[in-house]
């Protein structure tokens, strides 16, 4: 039977008081008025004009910047904005000053946001991976069905956590809410009819009921085999997870156009829904062989054998692989194509993040085939640990990337609220997963394949 470390959870209630800290201070100190705007802009108008000395560029470098964008047929609205939010005093400054007041109050919200999906995407990707090995009637996994059940018991207070946030941004993140926005945007409004804030809600509230109802009733089924003389409780895990794995395929794909897609509601991508649930899924499986190698460590659970770690670290591996492809294709045919309207969700990202989005490959992509290629390393759990911390902050930065770029455009960076939002968040997962974990006994009793599994040769 595992039990939290006292340590660990007084590091985990530290972080949560630290984090929530920062969260509130966070939001109390965003710009309030136009005024505060005009000081941060004046600060950094400052700024550029000494950089713009140096390097022989002037004013009108930006108000070209604008003519141009206005110039090209079919330029998308967020292109239109940046170009926007780019003129000097003097061209429209009084709805510059007004947008990046909107952007800086966004930024608390997208810090918390990100934070809190990374984590809730973890225990709702380890939920998936659950799901699998119960639908194919998997040999090798059942001896780890009870860490898997530990990080899944995040998934109830992260994704209503996640659920709020969004109610309340509101306009914040998805401008379609915005009634005089869509009066003067015909795209907007033919979108209307799956784009409106009742549809918005009825939808997240069917896919937090039907992810936690799965969770909560294969939970429920998985203990109740401990103690049955038969394989019915079983069975009955088999069939939820074929048809959760279905449910989940539909929402997941909404889900990412509702949360995510929709934050730009011009642009689109049929390779998105495929690109959140890859990240979803290798961070899930990720942190299963960290929680693995650390109930390894205490000497918990000797029924697992260096042969389950390397098949979880050739997991890992493999859907690091699946991510870069479904990345590459995502951008390689949306930048070849050129099309305004799809390739400014690009433009921003390379201009305004381009030490983040270009290291976020080299950390999703690079580190993990460096350190997992050698198959004699994913039995070492050193270098798996490396690997895996490599690979949750090269996705932590993926979805920093999906959402900043979107709500608060170049006006970013890297503070308070961000690093809040990550110590509370992690302090919250620790504390829930490391109380779950202590619940039952680690070892599956009763299962049909927990002796292929401890005797698990390949």
């Amino acid at each position: 039977m595992y039990t939290l470390p006292r340590s660990l959870k007084l590091f985990s209630i530290v972080l949560i008081v630290l984090g929530l800290a920062g969260i509130i201070f966070g939001f109390l100190t965003t710009p309030k008025t136009i005024d505060d705007v005009k000081i941060i802009l004046a600060e950094q108008d400052g700024h550029h004009g000494e950089s713009h000395a140096a390097t022989g560029h002037g004013e009108g470098t930006t108000a070209n910047f604008v003519d141009e964008a206005r110039g090209q047929e079919g330029y998308s609205e967020s292109a239109m904005q940046h170009a926007t939010d780019l003129k000097p005093e003097g061209h429209g400054a009084a709805s510059h000053e007004e947008h990046v007041l909107h952007q800086l109050q966004t930024r608390p919200w997208s810090a918390t946001f990100v934070a809190a999906f990374f984590f809730m995407m973890i225990a709702l990707g380890v939920l998936v991976f659950y799901a699998i090995q119960f639908a194919s009637q998997s040999g090798w996994s059942p001896v780890l069905y009870r860490i898997m059940e530990g990080i899944t018991a995040y998934l109830l207070p992260g994704s209503i956590i996640v659920f709020l946030i969004i109610i309340f941004a509101g306009t914040h993140f998805y401008p379609w809410q915005n009634e005089e926005l869509v009066a003067g945007d015909k795209i907007l409004q033919e979108k209307a009819g799956y784009l409106n804030y009742t549809f918005f809600i009825i939808r997240g509230v069917i896919y937090l009921l039907g992810w936690n109802l799965y969770r909560y009733f294969s939970r429920k089924h998985s203990l109740a085999q401990a103690e049955a003389t038969n394989y019915d409780p079983y069975r009955k895990n088999f069939k939820a997870s074929v048809f959760f794995l279905i449910f989940f395929l539909l929402t997941e794909a909404t889900m990412s156009w509702d949360w995510f897609m929709s934050m730009t509601p011009h642009w689109y991508s049929t390779l998105f829904a495929w690109y959140i649930f890859a990240s979803m899924f290798v961070s899930g499986i990720t942190v299963i062989a960290l929680v693995t190698i650390h109930l390894k460590a205490q000497g918990l659970i000797p029924f697992v054998s260096d042969k389950h770690l390397h098949d979880l670290a050739k997991y890992m591996f493999a859907f690091s692989i699946f991510w870069t492809y479904l990345w590459f294709s995502q951008f390689m045919l949306i930048w070849y194509a050129n099309i305004p309207e799809e390739v400014t969700y690009f433009i921003i990202r390379i201009q305004e993040y381009p030490m983040l989005f270009f290291g976020m490959l080299i950390l999703n992509f690079v580190f993990p085939i460096l350190v997992l290629m050698n198959s004699d390393y994913k039995r070492i759990p050193w270098f798996v640990v490396i690997a895996a911390v490599f690979i949750l902050v090269g996705h932590y930065i993926d979805v920093f990337l999906l959402v900043m770029p979107s709500t608060v455009g170049h006006n970013w960076y890297f503070g308070i609220p961000e690093i809040a939002a990550v110590l509370f968040f992690l302090g919250l997962f620790i504390l829930i997963v490391g109380t779950a974990l202590g619940k039952v006994s680690l070892r599956p009793k009763n299962d049909p394949f927990i002796k292929e599994s401890e005797n698990y040769h390949f």
